[in-house]
């Protein structure tokens, strides 16, 4: 791209301009740094143990997923037996909504499709689908699609691709989706489809990393990946790599350890991995690591957080690291447990 702008009609206005586009960075040690593995065990296994700690009262509304995070965290480094498998599945059956057969995020909290996701991952992990009524899970996804194929999120009635994308993984975890209009929905999400190949949250909406990795992976789950524009798409995400080698959400944004999976995942999913730096990428990510507590933060210096652990170890799992279990990419869940399922999402090979 820099080539485009030297030449001999190259100048100042032309030089900030570019200066201004690549100054959202952070700076992080040229030091190597090896994975903390054992520390990132601890802070996932003991992470809400305190139940009056601060930040454990205030994130009960994202509690499932933050279990699920957990989950995915320890079994790819193979130490699931760490987290108390029983307590958590009578966890997610209590936030099972015996009306509407949707799941919450906590005892309590209205159901949402983000949150049954979390708790249908949850157990398909532990394999104990059966812990839950699943047709009710497959009703309540079904109730939420609307005429134009859109999904809701809950019943309050907000529409975002994010939810497409969570209503096929549900079914087709769950063996269930006979139940929605496929057809219908595949129209939708491509309808979010932005000139610049990627995906926004609905029609005509900004595209974002986090967005296309939803629609990219609602579309490897129903087999529709040949719809995509693979070349402008993997050159809006190639591009969202910085210097300091983080990826970052969309254009002129910082770099974010939770970007390494949106955009890796979607790049894998479409067969172009190889279009970004993989070793910049690596040192990025272990630079967000802390080195006292465990744990992975968004970026260099911040403190950790149990979402961003999960994708900081998914990420790195994409690139390779053999001291990690395979992650699939579109469900970002271990691989083993989507083959024990029978699941094959599509991916492009090239």
């Amino acid at each position: 791209m820099v080539s485009n702008v030297c030449n001999d009609s190259f100048d100042k206005t032309n030089f900030h301009s570019l200066q201004a586009f690549t100054a959202n960075d952070v700076k992080i040690s040229d030091d190597s740094k090896e994975l903390y593995f054992g520390k990132h065990v601890d802070y996932i296994a003991n992470h809400g143990n305190d139940k009056n700690d601060y930040e454990y009262c205030m994130t009960e509304f994202l509690r499932m997923s933050g279990i699920y995070w957990g989950v995915t965290g320890l079994d790819l480094m193979n130490e699931l037996g760490r987290l108390d498998k029983q307590s958590i599945i009578e966890f997610v059956k209590k936030c099972q909504c015996p009306t509407t057969g949707g799941i919450a995020a906590c005892e309590g909290h209205d159901p949402h499709i983000l949150y049954t996701l979390s708790a249908i991952q949850i157990l398909i992990i532990y394999d104990c689908l059966d812990a839950i009524d699943t047709d009710m899970v497959a009703k309540y996804v079904a109730s939420l699609q609307q005429l134009d194929g859109s999904f809701f999120g809950d019943k309050w009635g907000e529409v975002d691709t994010r939810f497409s994308f969570c209503a096929v993984a549900i079914l087709s975890l769950i063996g269930r989706m006979d139940v929605m209009d496929v057809e219908k929905a595949v129209a939708f999400v491509m309808s979010c489809c932005n000139a610049d190949g990627g995906f926004g949250s609905k029609p005509n909406a900004e595209s974002h990393a986090g967005l296309i990795y939803c629609c990219v992976g609602f579309l490897s789950i129903t087999d529709q990946l040949h719809r995509l524009d693979c070349e402008r798409l993997a050159w809006w995400l190639c591009e969202r790599q910085l210097p300091s080698g983080g990826l970052n959400g969309r254009p002129e944004k910082l770099p974010d350890v939770c970007y390494s999976w949106w955009v890796l995942a979607s790049l894998t999913i479409i067969g172009r991995l190889h279009w970004i730096s993989s070793e910049s990428l690596e040192k990025f990510i272990l630079s967000c690591q802390d080195a006292e507590t465990g744990g992975f933060a968004d970026r260099t210096g911040n403190l950790p957080d149990i979402f961003h652990t999960l994708f900081g170890l998914g990420a790195l799992s994409l690139l390779g690291d053999k001291r990690l279990k395979p992650v699939n990419p579109t469900f970002c869940m271990p691989q083993y447990v989507i083959e024990r399922c029978n699941l094959k999402p599509k991916v492009i090979v090239l």
